[in-house]
């Protein structure tokens, strides 16, 4: 048995479908036979879809902060994120007493509460320290342009480098894409000089070198290209993460099951949910 869980940390932009896609990858580890525990730290998080077997919001709710502390909504924001930071401690012991094989930890819905809040980096490292991954998910309607999907891996670069911890990137809701999107990010994804290529199409005259330099320096981080395509609706993708999990974790091994009443499968499902 292992004595501590794996962390998968689920970030993106606002509205890419976080929490959807929590839901989703907690179901398919349960029929896979591990103890998925699923947490939530979005301290202004309404209507999850899904029950978390953690939530921040029991220690701190971001409407009780605006009020208590006369805050508007970015103010509130971002008192909450330092709240949190400040019972993470009383939050680690509650985690531990969950104990299970995987963590899935949703954060707030706007990306740069996690990445460049000092306290989410003091949060990670008490939850989980170096069992740590971070997934991020591109917005698929932004990365269908090369100038968005640029931005998106710049993004995603800059929250590895606040983390140092391991990352991958997926495309969240594949569904929304055409056939001929998808075909064309994946493309982008396997062959980078060709989404260097679309930018410097789509650039007016004058940012062309821009473009040109952002590209050279994403050049650098191998991990950041070919993102996995994902839906959590169609249950897509969520193998493909599991795979990667157990390349950062377990050298490509399976992780060993914690036990419980699904721990006899043998193999992972061989696709998502139904």
């Amino acid at each position: 048995m292992m004595s501590d869980p794996l962390a998968v940390y689920l970030t993106g932009t606002a509205g890419v479908g976080k929490t959807s896609f929590t839901r989703a990858f907690a179901q398919w580890l349960t029929e896979a036979g591990y103890d998925a525990v699923t947490v939530n730290l979005d301290p202004g998080m309404e209507k999850p879809a899904y029950d978390p077997d953690l939530d921040i919001r029991d220690w701190v709710k971001l409407a009780e902060v605006q009020s208590e502390l006369g805050l508007g909504p970015n103010g509130a924001q971002v008192a909450a994120s330092d709240l949190m930071a400040l019972k993470v401690f009383e939050v680690r012991r509650e985690l531990e007493k969950l104990g299970g094989d995987y963590l899935l930890v949703d954060t707030p819905g706007q990306v740069e509460l996690f990445a460049f809040r000092e306290s989410s980096r003091h949060l990670v490292e008490v939850l989980t320290g170096e069992r740590s991954l971070i997934a991020f998910l591109l917005d698929p309607l932004l990365a269908r342009r090369p100038g968005g999907y640029l931005s998106l891996l710049m993004l995603s670069a800059t929250v590895q480098f606040r983390f140092g911890l391991p990352m991958v990137n997926l495309v969240g809701k594949e569904d929304l894409l055409s056939p001929e999107e998808r075909a064309l990010l994946a493309q982008w994804g396997e062959e980078p000089f060709t989404l260097y290529e679309a930018a410097r199409d789509e650039s007016p005259e004058g940012s062309q070198g821009l473009s040109l330099e952002l590209f050279r320096a994403l050049e650098t981080i191998g991990p950041l290209w070919n993102p996995v395509f994902t839906s959590a609706e169609l249950g897509t993708g969520l193998e493909d993460l599991y795979n990667l999990c157990q390349q950062v974790f377990a050298s490509g091994e399976d992780v060993e099951r914690s036990g419980g009443p699904t721990s006899g499968a043998d193999e992972p499902p061989g696709s998502g949910p139904e």
